[in-house]
């Protein structure tokens, strides 16, 4: 396929460029009135219109006149698979019940675990197959995929295989995340150790046997797991090869962003509170800052300092948080947005976070995030725009007319 006549072609960084540190970030190459050549599946090559060679003339070709093609939204942290909505949850947070307090009455994510426990594997995959589907559709072309609401050894292992089975499915690289340490059963409220023990002993070698996660993830938090539970569980996973990409500070600043940075976290995710011992321990770090806004927004929580971590030379992507019960949306376009509005980062921060970084946040920046010869051919099309910032101006509206995956036309 040969597009034509683009107005800009976004993200046009080296192959060599896999991740955006500080204020790289403010740096986006553009090409204007640009051609982009795709063959096999891959991003064969591109350059201005008055440079195409004619032996491109008799191509499939897509009119791209007035629009801008951009690499596809690469989505780090989400949390897909899951049984049903929480909506019941919705009244009680207009009510004035904070996150904590719906979690410690029976709801949050035990509610969903009791949930997704009763379902079935085909249940599971063909309802988050519809949220897929979205997904593709609003931009997104890598996503990161956990599990952490079934906390017993048989239904962390059944939603890890449905993820497996959506891998298989859908023509975007997708990432796993075990996060069995997501809360505390009830049944071991009070016997912390004894989960522990059971996700290490049980659950950890026949996630490895059956080769069903590339990373370990824990809720790192007040009231959850301790930087002390965390530091076991990663040590113990880190023997079976899975990297962590963490919960932290979320709710309360507790350490637990230098706890995986100790650990070598790929991703260190939600930040919300993020204060200058955070700031100091991400400079120059090679964990990634993964930043949730949407979730934020949401729960009305505090947002991540974007501003701060990007002064102190970090690395930030941007995620959705595709979740029941914090953040019911995997849309990235309404997340660049509010990477703008309440983040206050600027367009051209906001575009790379959620592309070359998201991508970075999940070990897959050498494959897809930016336009890069060599690179999967996953990338969207815009309508008509009058400029860059228009798409995240209109948060509400989605400006995404054509979606290319693997250098062909995605119908759906």
């Amino acid at each position: 396929m040969l597009i034509t006549n683009i107005k800009a072609l976004v993200g046009v960084h080296s192959k060599e460029k896999l991740f955006l540190r500080g204020s790289e970030l403010n740096q986006l190459p553009i090409l204007e009135n640009a051609w982009l050549l795709l063959e096999d599946g891959l991003i064969k090559d591109f350059g201005l219109m008055s440079d195409l060679n004619t032996q491109y003339s008799n191509l499939n070709t897509f009119d791209a006149t007035g629009k801008f093609v951009f690499p596809s939204w690469c989505d780090s942290h989400t949390h897909i698979v899951f049984a049903a909505p929480r909506e019941e949850e919705f009244a009680l947070k207009i009510a004035g019940k904070t996150y904590e307090e719906i979690a410690a009455a029976g709801g949050g994510i035990l509610n969903s675990a009791n949930k997704l426990q009763k379902a079935t594997a085909d249940e599971l995959f063909e309802s988050a197959s519809i949220r897929l589907k979205d997904m593709i559709k609003q931009g997104t072309g890598a996503l990161e995929i956990k599990s952490g609401y079934g906390l017993t050894v048989e239904s962390e292992l059944k939603m890890l295989r449905v993820i497996k089975r959506l891998k298989a499915a859908f023509p975007i690289p997708i990432k796993t995340t075990l996060l069995a340490a997501h809360a505390y059963p009830t049944e071991f409220k009070n016997n912390h150790q004894g989960y522990i023990d059971l996700i290490i002993n049980e659950l950890l070698p026949k996630v490895a046997e059956q080769g069903l996660a590339d990373y370990i993830d824990v809720f790192c938090e007040k009231g959850f797991f301790s930087n002390e539970e965390t530091a076991q569980i990663l040590t113990a996973a880190s023997n079976y090869g899975l990297k962590p990409k963490i919960h932290a500070n979320q709710l309360s600043s507790s350490g637990a962003v230098q706890t995986g940075i100790s650990h070598q976290a790929v991703s260190v995710d939600h930040l919300e509170e993020t204060d200058d011992e955070v700031l100091r321990a991400l400079s120059n770090s090679n964990t990634i800052a993964t930043l949730l806004p949407s979730c934020s927004f949401y729960i009305n929580i505090p947002f991540a300092n974007a501003k701060g971590l990007i002064e102190n030379n970090a690395i930030v992507a941007l995620a959705s948080d595709y979740n029941p019960g914090s953040t019911p949306s995997g849309n990235m376009n309404f997340v660049v947005s509010l990477g703008c509005i309440k983040l206050k980062m600027t367009p051209e921060q906001t575009i790379n976070a959620a592309t070359l970084n998201g991508a970075a946040a999940m070990e897959l920046s050498n494959e897809v995030g930016s336009i890069a010869i060599g690179k999967t051919a996953n990338l969207f099309i815009t309508r008509p725009m009058t400029s860059l910032a228009y798409l995240p101006y209109s948060f509400a509206q989605s400006q995404i007319e054509t979606v290319i995956l693997n250098g062909e036309i995605y119908h759906g």
